[in-house]
């Protein structure tokens, strides 16, 4: 009897700060079934994340944080959408039935990032996010190895908290935050440093918000 392929279900049911990671990086831990009686050699999954930022509420505080994001209060009955996060390809090994996993998301403090921006401007609560996957399984039927797509279908829903993402960038980045210059920009800014003798970035950054730069 030949076995047909089998039909995965992937849930999304935790998510930690990743131990000894070179970058930044969340890991999301995910419940995979489907494969009953079918031996599963091994899976490319991908994972395209979003944030479903239209399903919670933001109070005023959020609001004035994120208004680079989705414009005056006012408007954000339009322009609070769908954000692309990321997008990642996780290698899974053999199993058959069913089996735990973890997808590694490496984290950015870019914060020319949507996502970036839209972390930072939130104070507390959970990130809705959406995970929709697709990719190849490869399995045995018939001792022979075969092949088959992940269902276009294959989605999961998780409400990652806030106080994850905070608690991550404060351990890779403590009391810090980061901003991406132009060399140009950076050379006028290093001459204003030298010039007016300050001992640190922070220094320039204070000095110029009191004199307005001059």
């Amino acid at each position: 009897m030949t076995s047909g392929p089998p039909e995965l279900r992937i849930a999304v049911d935790g998510v930690r700060v990743a131990e000894f990671a070179a970058l930044p990086t969340l890991e999301f831990g995910l419940t995979i079934d489907g494969a009953d009686g079918v031996e599963v050699r091994s899976v490319v999954l991908n994972t395209q994340i979003r944030i479903a930022a239209a399903r919670r509420t933001y109070g005023r505080a959020d609001q004035a944080r994120l208004v680079e994001l989705f414009g005056a209060p006012e408007q954000w009955s339009r322009s609070v959408t769908s954000l692309l996060w990321t997008q990642t390809v996780t290698h899974l090994p053999a199993f058959t039935g069913s089996t735990a996993a973890a997808i590694p998301v490496a984290c950015t403090y870019d914060f020319d990032v949507a996502a970036v921006k839209y972390f930072h401007g939130l104070g507390d609560g959970e990130i809705p996010l959406e995970f929709l996957f697709s990719g190849t399984i490869f399995y045995l039927a018939d001792d022979r190895l075969q092949a088959a797509r992940i269902a276009w279908d294959t989605e999961a829903e998780f409400r990652m908290p806030v106080r994850t993402w905070k608690d991550l960038m404060e351990h890779y980045f403590p009391a810090s935050a980061w901003l991406r210059l132009g060399r140009d920009a950076f050379d006028r800014l290093h001459a204003y440093r030298s010039r007016h003798t300050l001992a640190g970035w922070d220094d320039v950054v204070e000095s110029l918000l009191r004199t307005g730069g001059s």
